[in-house]
């Protein structure tokens, strides 16, 4: 080697260091490489918050506590200049200060246009386009819904709701079910150990998976041996109602009781001993004992003629109905629903206050009158007329759609039977 070096020269040498230089740095390399991990290492200034969720050129915002339209916006990485005017666009279709928590903005772009969507609610969005630098336009579109059919069926062994729901039953369908019959069937009083029902309903879902909507096409209802039906028919003029088999309507003149889910303490009678007087007098209406705070309905369309407090009545509601012959009592009320004042129209249904226990009242409780030309009679014995039948013109219409759905129930029951 020395006398290599001789013969190279100095030249040679600077060679000869530099050759032995990469050497040594091979022999590292592999040393490392022996017990080196080759997971990727990130480090810390590659990470960027994450405030948006981002999917292709479609960016996603949800309106939180506090939000504006304009924080939003600009969170989608708008212009600040732009953002006035876009709400400005907006406002004629769709004011964006009634933006909503938890519903969502979103904006995609693509090389001729933006778009800015907000979803209003399950059914509606507002859109808003600007392409190549033109004005923003606003419009409010449909979302599409996606519908799915179902039918469930049960036996009454206890509680509706209990029974209902073990059949798979959600409670806001058990809701309309009580609705649709209340006209006919009591759920408190008349409800039996044994009774069955069949209810073939339909779902909606948005665009985003999320179930929007329940609604009952048609249903049975087996009470003390009586079978009831129902079936939702919408006439030629779009209005929806139910019917039974033969096209009468389920709706009657008035509710069969003011108050869902109660039971009666005191009936309708001659002489009654006063719980807090002690005395024995008429008592003139039906008591519906219930937890304080249950809403009280109006049984039927109706003026309010008094509000307010009536000695041993408590807070006391007075309706006159639209026939002008019958008028309705609410007693011992907790308090008034909102917007309900002497000289409001109510419609039947309508939620007018609250249970309680104001007045002589020894526990939360209702007190109902029925009066029929100012003298009151037994709210339980009255015969309620039913509203308008399938009109005749669209009878034959009705009886397929009816024979339809009751088909479509039979066969779901024997598909269920058989497992």
């Amino acid at each position: 080697m020395i006398l290599l070096l001789k013969r190279w020269g100095k030249h040679s040498l600077l060679l000869f260091m530099i050759i032995f230089f990469i050497f040594v740095l091979l022999v590292t390399s592999i040393q490392g490489n022996a017990g080196r991990d080759d997971t990727p290492v990130v480090h810390k200034e590659w990470i960027l918050p994450s405030i948006k969720h981002v999917q292709g050129n479609t960016v996603t915002e949800v309106v939180k506590n506090g939000d504006t339209a304009g924080l939003v916006l600009a969170r989608l990485g708008l212009p600040t200049s732009e953002v006035g005017n876009i709400i400005q666009v907006a406002a004629p279709v769709y004011n964006l200060k009634n933006i909503h928590i938890g519903h969502k903005f979103q904006k995609n772009i693509s090389n001729d246009y933006i778009k800015v969507t907000y979803q209003i609610d399950a059914k509606e969005r507002l859109v808003l386009t600007t392409e190549s630098g033109q004005p923003w336009q606003a419009e409010i579109l449909s979302r599409p819904l996606f519908i799915r059919t179902d039918m469930v069926e049960g036996v009454i062994q206890g509680s509706l709701f209990y029974d209902a729901g073990k059949a798979g039953l959600e409670d806001a369908l058990t809701i309309q079910l009580v609705d649709i019959f209340a006209w006919d069937i009591d759920f408190v009083r008349d409800l039996r150990k044994g009774d069955t029902f069949k209810v073939l309903y339909e779902e909606a879902f948005d665009d985003e998976g999320r179930r929007v909507d329940y609604t009952i096409l048609s249903a049975e209802f087996v009470n003390r041996g009586h079978v009831y039906t129902a079936i939702r028919y919408k006439d030629k003029k779009g209005n929806f109602e139910y019917y039974d088999q033969e096209g009468r309507n389920l709706r009657k003149t008035y509710l069969k009781s003011p108050v869902r889910y109660s039971r009666i303490s005191s009936r309708f009678s001659a002489s009654r001993k006063h719980p807090v007087l002690g005395y024995t007098r008429a008592h003139r209406g039906v008591d519906y004992a219930a937890k304080s705070g249950t809403p009280i309905r109006s049984i039927g369309d109706g003026k309010v003629v008094y509000k307010g407090w009536k000695g041993g009545y408590g807070r006391f509601i007075e309706i006159r109905h639209t026939n002008g012959i019958h008028s309705t009592a609410y007693a011992h009320m907790r308090r008034y629903a909102k917007g309900i004042r002497k000289g409001s129209y109510v419609k039947q249904g309508q939620i007018i206050g609250y249970v309680g226990m104001t007045g002589l009242a020894t526990g939360p409780h209702l007190h109902f009158e029925f009066r029929s030309r100012g003298r009151a009679v037994n709210p339980l014995r009255v015969k309620h007329k039913a509203a308008k039948p399938v009109p005749k013109t669209e009878i034959t219409a009705f009886r397929l759609k009816a024979k339809e759905m009751m088909h479509i129930m039979t066969v779901q029951s024997q598909l269920n039977a058989w497992g």
